[in-house]
């Protein structure tokens, strides 16, 4: 029997957890333009847009694009401050729930989680699976392709649907996700919404639960849409690729990327979470040291070099640590 949510919907859109959401959401934005104009009324915004949700008559606004490069071009999609304000206070509630729905090596947008985890438990279960580097260990990388754009509303609302048992509380979720589409009517969540994050885990949920109870996978993890399964056999790897493909396409809609799927060992070098790792060390992945250098060379402040310096602990990189802190000395 699946254990429901049962939130109160008046417990997400009360006043008081509308103003916990401001204040979370405010922090270091308050020289915005429109924020400022939000704040300049806040506490008559915020009574009138509790009455709208109290009445059901909330419409999500308008979405405003633009573009970023990270490295690759990424186009982010920012909805309006009161839209903010809904979105996170409606994470506030609902996220305990799903994070506790959630598997363990899970690692995107989790507290007491995130990318250093994610590479530690990658290390940990490749000395596992490799008695230690004793026995040649394969790891199968994943990448799916365009996933954000690519998230399909029925799909994740049947999912919601499921588990969430006010009715008020699924059609707050509906206005959420139904506010945005990424160009195909009732596909994609825009990237940069705190929901978004939230939502995606809960549409990837599906397939780590296909991962662990069907297909029996022990190790595995993932990070948003990326994931490695590791293995002894390469053969075995192959064949649960095929019923990876499958589920993916015909349970969730989405496609693996055909350039960034890949069967190596760990003494070949394997790419995952910025960093390429071999058995007894991992090194920075070469474009992401390039793109560190370029930015000192652009801007060498103290505070970039610390974000180096911050980054460069978690791998091998004794010789440009080295070479960070001989620019550190120059300024």
């Amino acid at each position: 029997m699946v254990h429901k949510f049962n939130g109160s919907y008046e417990e997400i859109i009360s006043l008081d957890n509308l103003l916990l959401a401001w204040h979370e959401f405010v922090r270091g934005k308050r020289s915005r333009v429109d924020v400022q104009a939000y704040e300049f009324q806040l506490m008559d915004n915020l009574i009138a847009l509790h009455e709208s949700l109290a009445m059901m008559k909330y419409l999500h606004g308008p979405y405003t694009a633009f573009t970023i490069t990270d490295p690759k071009v990424r186009k982010i999609h920012k909805a309006t401050v009161a839209d903010r304000i809904v979105h996170r206070a409606l994470h506030r509630k609902i996220y305990p729930y799903f994070d506790k729905r959630f598997i363990t090596d899970s690692y995107s947008c989790r507290i007491g989680k995130g990318t250093h985890r994610a590479l530690n438990r990658f290390t940990q279960l490749v000395r596992k699976e490799s008695c230690n580097h004793r026995k040649t260990c394969w790891v199968l990388k994943c990448d799916i392709r365009k996933f954000f754009a690519s998230v399909d509303h029925d799909i994740l609302l049947d999912i919601l649907r499921e588990v969430i048992a006010d009715e008020r509380v699924f059609w707050l979720c509906e206005r959420v996700i139904s506010g945005f589409s990424s160009g195909a009517p009732r596909v994609g969540i825009p990237l940069g919404n705190l929901t978004s994050q939230l939502f995606a885990n809960v549409y990837m949920n599906k397939f780590d639960q296909f991962i662990k109870h069907e297909l029996h996978i022990r190790h595995y993890i993932r990070y948003a849409d990326d994931f490695v399964v590791i293995s002894r056999d390469r053969d075995y790897l192959e064949r649960i690729l095929i019923r990876i493909d499958e589920f993916l396409t015909h349970e969730l809609q989405l496609q693996l990327h055909p350039n960034k799927v890949e069967i190596k060992t760990i003494a070949q070098g394997v790419d995952f979470l910025g960093w390429v790792h071999f058995p007894y060390h991992r090194v920075l992945r070469t474009a992401t040291k390039r793109r560190m250098m370029r930015r000192l060379q652009e801007n060498p402040s103290l505070c970039t070099l610390a974000s180096c310096n911050g980054l460069l602990k978690h791998g091998n990189t004794y010789n440009l640590l080295y070479f960070i802190d001989f620019y550190t000395h120059l300024c």
